[in-house]
């Protein structure tokens, strides 16, 4: 019997049942080991309103379920996980859920020091199922790199917990653009018609203009003609584009902003769009994102009066935990975590032909309709006719980013930005994390458009330091 055909049986770490507390019915066929000393840390995590306390409530309760449903059958023997109904695994799992019932042998070296904590009990309890079950591959489970790097040292298999992964590679994450092949319109023109609505140019070609084509896709030609558009409806036989509009000319600026290169131009075309619902935007420090939706957020809620007000929150690491009982307003609690909301409100308002006066009463003007909000009270709220900005999106797990997007009522629209490549949640990943979920689960919505920014336009200090440092 080969490996892949071998019985196994997975012992689940604290931190995976933590993160996902439907992963003990992610394994199939295979069984699930929770050691005594995992029960004990859930235990005393269970406690509280963060997301982690949830998590461990749920597992709780499901655990609770499958052992009141085993009553009249020996738990020593293992308990169905197919028994639990409901449950949104991808597959009804066909495994048994054994829990620990007996003192187990320490069979760990006598040479690993701290013998005596969880981690160590974990590792011990592995090797001792080896030995127990040699006809199984036992293989620990575990989102700490360093608890699987200890695994493998003292001999044991030892694996990342992927059933949350949205990608296999972050480099499969679609950029939002896309180049428009060379003979794109010698292969068009026989089926090309083009309209004006709205003041807008519109093309419908035949097929479709690319393998991969998605609604509100950003194309371009690399000729001189430079032809750049978003793919506004799309279907087997045709495809209707909207040209896109030029903001990187003086007399387009949204609210004195100009777009500096082709990404940035998409973005205020997929931000400025009243059809487009939710916008996420992906790039690395000083690509212009914060920047570039707080301006059209303006130019939509001062001047156009689409929307009501700017509603603007972040993620406060660490997540979903009191942002403190110190004085002061929701807001004044938020300052300090918004210091790139206010270098760019310097930025809008800071014009260089305005004086003292007028910058203040801009500002004050501004604040009224510029409202800042925690995550950890977004729970059960309505946001109607907002314009909601969502900056460091890379933190949020997939269940907070939904938790979040729900949130949107009739008539808002939801800015998403983050930079998938600086994490500071443990655990998360950039395959894990909530942007990448939401990026990829939205990409063929036709009310959602999605951008990645790649040049940095902070300043040439800045560009010439993300290169050689």
């Amino acid at each position: 019997m080969s490996d892949s055909e071998s019985p196994r049986l997975f012992v689940l770490d604290t931190n995976v049942l933590m993160h996902d507390p439907v992963s003990i019915f992610r394994f199939q066929e295979h069984d699930v080991f929770i050691p005594m000393v995992v029960l004990e840390e859930l235990d005393s995590a269970k406690k509280g309103v963060s997301e982690v306390a949830r998590n461990v409530r749920q597992v709780s309760r499901f655990m609770d379920e499958i052992i009141n449903d085993a009553e009249s059958e020996d738990i020593t023997q293992g308990m169905l996980l197919s028994k639990i109904k409901g449950v949104n695994g991808r597959s009804e799992p066909s495994g048994r859920l054994y829990l620990q019932t007996e003192v187990l042998p320490d069979n760990l070296p006598e040479h690993l020091p701290g013998k005596q904590n969880a981690d160590n009990s974990i590792l011990g309890t592995t090797l001792s199922l080896q030995q127990k079950h040699p006809d199984k591959i036992v293989t620990l489970v575990s989102k700490d790199i360093n608890l699987r790097i200890k695994a493998r040292v003292v001999g044991i298999i030892a694996e990342d917990y992927t059933s949350d992964k949205v990608l296999d590679d972050a480099d499969l994450l679609h950029t939002g653009v896309d180049a428009l092949p060379e003979n794109f319109w010698e292969s068009k023109s026989e089926a090309l018609t083009s309209w004006q609505e709205d003041m807008r140019t519109m093309y419908e070609i035949s097929g479709v203009p690319l393998e991969d084509c998605y609604p509100y896709q950003c194309l371009y030609t690399s000729d001189d003609a430079e032809f750049e558009a978003l793919v506004k409806h799309t279907s087997e036989d045709k495809t209707t584009l909207l040209l896109a509009n030029d903001y990187r000319k003086d007399n387009q600026a949204v609210w004195g902003v100009n777009a500096r290169n082709r990404e940035q131009n998409f973005a205020l075309n997929l931000l400025m769009d009243p059809d487009i619902d939710m916008v996420t935007i992906l790039g690395a420090a000083g690509t212009g994102k914060t920047l570039l939706a707080l301006a059209a957020g303006l130019a939509q809620v001062m001047d156009k009066k689409l929307y009501r007000e700017i509603i603007i929150t972040r993620v406060t690491i660490p997540v979903g935990e009191d942002i403190g009982f110190l004085p002061g307003t929701e807001e004044e609690k938020m300052a300090p975590w918004m210091g790139a909301l206010l270098d760019n409100l310097e930025v809008l308002t800071n014009a260089d032909d305005s004086g003292e006066w007028e910058r203040a009463a801009t500002n004050d003007l501004l604040t009224k309709r510029i409202k800042i909000r925690s995550l950890n009270f977004m729970r059960g709220r309505t946001f109607l006719n907002r314009y909601i900005i969502v900056d460091e999106a890379q933190n949020l797990t997939a269940k907070q980013m939904k938790t979040l997007v729900t949130r949107a009522g009739p008539g808002s629209k939801l800015i998403v930005l983050g930079n998938i490549s600086q994490i500071d949640t443990p655990y998360l990943t950039e395959t894990t994390s909530g942007l990448t979920y939401v990026v990829d689960r939205f990409k063929n919505w036709e009310h959602s458009g999605h951008i990645t920014l790649m040049r940095g336009e902070r300043s040439r200090l800045a560009d010439y330091a993300s290169d050689v440092l």
